[in-house]
């Protein structure tokens, strides 16, 4: 009891950060590495260059770190989805409270780390163009020094040099030896082809190592290799593995041959098909010679035969050159004869033809044209005259006026000057107007007679 009368308390309280340090503790001892396999989701990268994601399965999901110096050794690239086998430490985060797997390497689960590397390589080359035939590099045909690179000890050289010997035995070739398989094999080569373009003495260089598994070939499959062989000067022949093996440095070489061997066969002729050729190639040419010397030949007697003596040649050419002359004078002096008969025309129809016989001629015909017309005038001025004046005398005759001048008159009505034909149209009283040869008289109706009766 105490003071107060209370039990001692024996517990212990835990703080938060106490328990989380004794939590880390527990699980960073108990499991400081482990193999662990999921489903990577949720996968982040930020400009650090470390990885953040979920690793998961069917029942429970932690989450996952692996940092930028461990992601470097990453053959493959991380993407949402994949299934992987890795290999970390479980790590506590304190501030947070949460519990998380550090990863040191990883590989994916199923189709291996090796084949995802190389599909996903060989997808992001082929984008970039290094596989394109226009980046291809012409093979000569004779080279005068070949280079190749392979391992110094095994089947592979051997071959190449049976084969290149037997085929061309003069050709001069350089070997650089490298490891073709292991650990560093991949810069090996890659130095190998520079120290190849370095020195200049190679015209085409091969590529080559045995058939093997794909971890065998996988400095073939790097990225350092492609890069170099697609940056080599040197035309590279690439021959790895056996005839159904691809590797990447096959598709960026300037030639894929199936084989080591057959990679020798394609870089050098055969020497003495080549031997063959050059004598058909002669004797086809000195026969073709001969066959235009003979008719060479044959065309100069042909033209030696045609050739005249220069001195006949010149007595012909004289004789042709009088004839000549005779008939250049002979048409001389007819053209001239014929342009005087032509002149002698010309000036009779110009004689016959002067402007002043016509217009003579012409003047005389106007005098009797403007006489004619002169008296076809007056006439038919006579005639319309006496035309004119036969009417004129009949409307005098037929007017009024005249007809008022032999006694007659003209009765109108007042005010609206109706000419007045029947008495009967008229009432006593009625005034009317009288119209006289000279003069009008204005009268009054005293009485109507009217068929000889007088209306009083």
């Amino acid at each position: 009891m105490n003071s107060h009368g209370h039990a001692p308390d024996h517990r212990h309280i835990f703080s938060i950060a106490e328990l989380t340090e004794n939590i880390k503790v527990l699980l960073e001892d108990k499991y400081p590495y482990l193999w662990i396999s999921g489903e990577i989701s949720n996968i982040n990268r930020p400009s650090s260059g470390h990885y953040y994601f979920t690793l998961k399965d069917n029942q429970a999901q932690i989450s996952g770190v692996m940092f930028k110096g461990q992601a470097r050794n990453l053959t493959f690239a991380l993407e949402d989805g994949q299934h992987i086998v890795g290999m970390g430490r479980i790590s506590v985060y304190s501030p947070r409270g949460t519990y998380q797997i550090i990863l040191e390497y990883m590989e994916p689960r199923g189709i291996g780390a090796l084949i995802l590397a190389y599909e996903q390589l060989k997808a992001r080359l082929a984008d970039e163009g290094l596989f394109d035939a226009s980046h291809k590099q012409p093979i000569p045909f004779l080279p005068r020094t070949l280079c190749v690179i392979t391992s110094p000890t095994g089947a592979v050289i051997h071959d190449i040099l049976h084969i290149v010997n037997r085929r061309f035995n003069s050709i001069s070739i350089q070997i650089i030896p490298v490891k073709v398989q292991g650990d560093g094999a991949d810069k090996e080569i890659v130095s190998a082809i520079e120290l190849a373009n370095r020195s200049g003495h190679a015209d085409v260089m091969i590529l080559a190592r045995g058939g093997g598994s794909l971890e065998d070939l996988a400095p073939f499959n790097s990225e350092a290799v492609a890069r170099a062989v697609f940056s080599s000067g040197i035309p590279v022949i690439s021959a790895v593995g056996h005839e159904t093996d691809f590797t990447i440095s096959d598709f960026v070489a300037d030639l894929r041959a199936p084989t080591p061997s057959a990679a020798a066969e394609l870089s050098v002729p055969n020497k003495d098909a080549l031997i063959i050729r050059h004598a058909e190639l002669v004797f086809s040419l000195k026969t073709r010679i001969m066959r235009q010397i003979r008719h060479s030949r044959q065309h100069l007697n042909d033209q030696k035969n045609r050739l005249i003596h220069p001195i006949k040649r010149i007595q012909d050419s004289r004789l042709r050159l009088d004839e000549l002359l005779e008939r250049i004078n002979q048409i001389s002096i007819r053209g001239i004869c014929r342009k005087r008969d032509i002149l002698n025309w010309k000036t009779k129809s110009l004689y016959i033809l002067n402007p002043i016989n016509y217009i003579i001629n012409y003047k005389l015909k106007h005098d009797i044209l403007n006489n004619n017309l002169l008296k076809l005038i007056l006439n038919q001025y006579n005639s319309q005259k006496s035309q004119f004046q036969q009417t004129v005398s009949r409307l005098i005759s037929a007017s009024p006026t005249s007809i008022l001048s032999r006694g007659y008159s003209i009765t109108r009505t007042i005010p609206d000057a109706q000419v007045i034909r029947d008495a009967q149209s008229v009432q006593p009283g009625q005034k009317l107007e009288i119209r006289l040869a000279k003069g009008s008289l204005l009268c009054r109706v005293e009485r109507i007679a009217s068929n000889g009766q007088t209306d009083f």
